[in-house]
């Protein structure tokens, strides 16, 4: 009887851990997703390993994805791609806003993304009747939090349909959906009107340009004459040696990882938008000296790692994640060491902001 006992036991504190694992740990955001809703997008379960298959071979490579206009072109596609693959987890694991914060003392990770999201409005000015653009939207996190702090209307634009589908979700949920628009579509070609937007801003998101040219240009078209625009780019610094195995492979690592076709120079920004027709205002590296370190969140616990690896080849295994979906969690913990390598070292950031402004147009 009493082996009986314990063998109940042991399988109900077993059923309990699971329920734990799977069907309570949520995303950092508001429990956005669960492990057991992991979908990969708009990609079949039969497709997923083959379409992470087509990613990796790709982007092996990072400095050869668009040293021709034809791998240029296919950039794009497998931004995409990328997106459907790595969405949910992303949602489960981080939250709604795809990108990172300084750390504040005694804020949690969650404020410290508000705080960060909301120093954009400011820049902006942004107020009650603007009409704002977010370049490159993700799944709405940055477009909530400034439209509720702002009282501005929001449009923002992805590449990636699934994505246009949870923010629009994410956007009824939270009472929004009446502020904050959102459309399909390539940053690189956007289906707006010339001068149809009081101000704009991109949160780590324009890294996947091939050309950051190309992108700012189209921002520079579709903003009014005194529009301002705010980007938080990701870059390497003036610290990063080419010449250094560690910092290259250190940097490969976040490119593959990351569907990025090569980072840009710090030194680079501004010149690009001054290119393109803007005035720049202001330029400042958000994660230096006194902001806290970015990277702490990714400072993961192997234990941690190792849970999240089990739920998922569970998951996996029992056929409620499909086939993939583990190797696209490694690569995420993998890119995630390279990340945290590039900011320790302070080769690399991920929010150097530039704050430029369309020119007004002359008076007649």
């Amino acid at each position: 009887m009493e082996a009986t006992t314990v063998a109940w036991t042991a399988a109900g504190v077993g059923m309990a851990l699971v329920y734990w694992f799977v069907w309570v740990m949520g995303a950092a955001e508001v429990k956005g997703k669960r492990a057991v809703d992991l979908k990969m997008g708009s990609i079949t379960h039969d497709k997923v390993k083959d379409k992470y298959t087509q990613y990796w071979s790709f982007f092996r490579r990072p400095k050869e994805t668009a040293t021709t206009q034809a791998s240029a072109e296919k950039v794009p596609a497998f931004v995409d791609t990328f997106y459907n693959l790595v969405t949910d987890i992303y949602e489960w694991g981080w939250g709604q806003s795809f990108h990172f914060s300084p750390s504040l003392p005694g804020r949690s990770h969650r404020e410290a993304t508000r705080v960060h999201e909301e120093r954009v409005a400011d820049l902006l000015q942004a107020k009650p009747g603007h009409r704002l653009l977010d370049v490159g939207c993700g799944v709405g996190g940055p477009m909530r939090a400034i439209a509720a702090h702002s009282g501005s209307h929001v449009v923002g634009i992805t590449i990636n349909e699934y994505q246009v589908n949870r923010a629009r979700a994410h956007n009824r949920k939270a009472g929004l959906d009446s502020r904050c628009e959102v459309v399909c579509g390539n940053f690189l070609s956007m289906p707006f009107a010339d001068a149809s937007f009081d101000g704009a801003y991109s949160i780590e998101a324009t890294c996947h340009a091939p050309r950051l040219q190309d992108v700012y240009g189209e921002v520079f078209r579709i903003l009014k004459p005194g529009g301002l625009y705010v980007s938080y780019e990701w870059v390497t610094t003036s610290l990063y040696r080419a010449d250094n195995p560690e910092h290259v492979e250190a940097i490969h690592g976040i490119e593959r990882g990351d569907a990025l076709p090569g980072l840009r120079r710090q030194d680079e920004i501004a010149s690009i938008a001054k290119e393109v027709g803007f005035e720049v205002l202001k330029e400042l590296d958000l994660a230096l000296p006194p902001a806290l370190p970015w990277w702490t969140r990714l400072k993961m616990g192997r234990i941690a790692y190792w849970r999240n690896s089990l739920v998922v080849r569970v998951l996996t295994m029992l056929r409620i994640a499909p086939k993939g979906v583990a190797e696209v969690h490694e690569m995420l913990y993998e890119t995630a060491q390279h990340l945290t390598r590039g900011g320790e070292t302070g080769i690399f950031t991920p929010m150097h902001m530039v704050l430029l402004r369309k020119p007004a147009a002359e008076s007649k």
